[in-house]
């Protein structure tokens, strides 16, 4: 049975964040919202966790996961920009926003897309997001809320504990959240590419 923790969208309550870390760097898969919507999440590099999520969302190999980072310079560990790609991407974050880097020698081979080697990061905005990164200390490896067969995300903390009860093992609630992915984009090639249109205004990569 998964674990139930209510936070507060604005000021998530410490020792609350810290049981949700621990539980994260104990194995632990949980739900957890961001400024988009709900996101399923574990630990870097967590080989089961990539498993649990693939099952749970009946993805492929070929699925991008994202690696949810608190800032640019925790993300310039994993991925590689040249100065007009980061320059591209400062600007757009924090925000609901994916982008699709080409991934350095720190992220696990299992998360990476298996021809490109790249990867997805985003860096949100949102307080009990940027509370848990800061608590962990790196990245989440991470992927939408998506389940099969739905078109849309679902948006309240205790429905996704009752439909998920028994697969991930806890789930954060702090409010209703949206019902829309991050825009995405692939700057891969260094120019952007969008792939898929979202929350994020997608003007200035268009």
């Amino acid at each position: 049975m998964a674990r139930y923790f209510d936070v507060h969208p604005d000021n998530p309550q410490p020792r609350t964040i810290r049981q949700v870390a621990d539980l994260v760097r104990d194995g632990g898969l949980i739900v957890y919202p961001t400024d988009s919507c709900y996101a399923l999440g574990c630990r870097l590099g967590d080989s089961a966790g990539i498993e649990r999520i693939r099952a749970i969302r009946k993805l492929d190999q070929r699925h991008h996961f994202t690696l949810m980072c608190h800032d640019l310079a925790q993300a310039g560990h994993f991925v590689r920009f040249d100065n007009a790609v980061f320059r591209a991407v400062k600007a757009a974050t924090p925000g609901c926003y994916t982008f699709i880097l080409p991934a350095t020698a720190e992220v696990p081979r299992r998360m990476l897309h298996p021809k490109r080697r790249t990867v997805g990061v985003r860096i949100p905005d949102h307080a009990v997001t940027s509370a848990l990164l800061d608590e962990i200390g790196e990245p989440i490896l991470s992927t939408t809320l998506l389940l099969p067969d739905e078109e849309e995300p679902p948006t309240e903390g205790w429905d996704i504990k009752e439909r998920l009860d028994h697969v991930v093992d806890a789930v954060i609630d702090s409010g209703d959240a949206g019902a829309e992915p991050t825009t995405v984009v692939d700057f891969s090639d260094r120019s952007p590419e969008i792939v898929r249109f979202g929350a994020g205004d997608p003007t200035p990569f268009e």
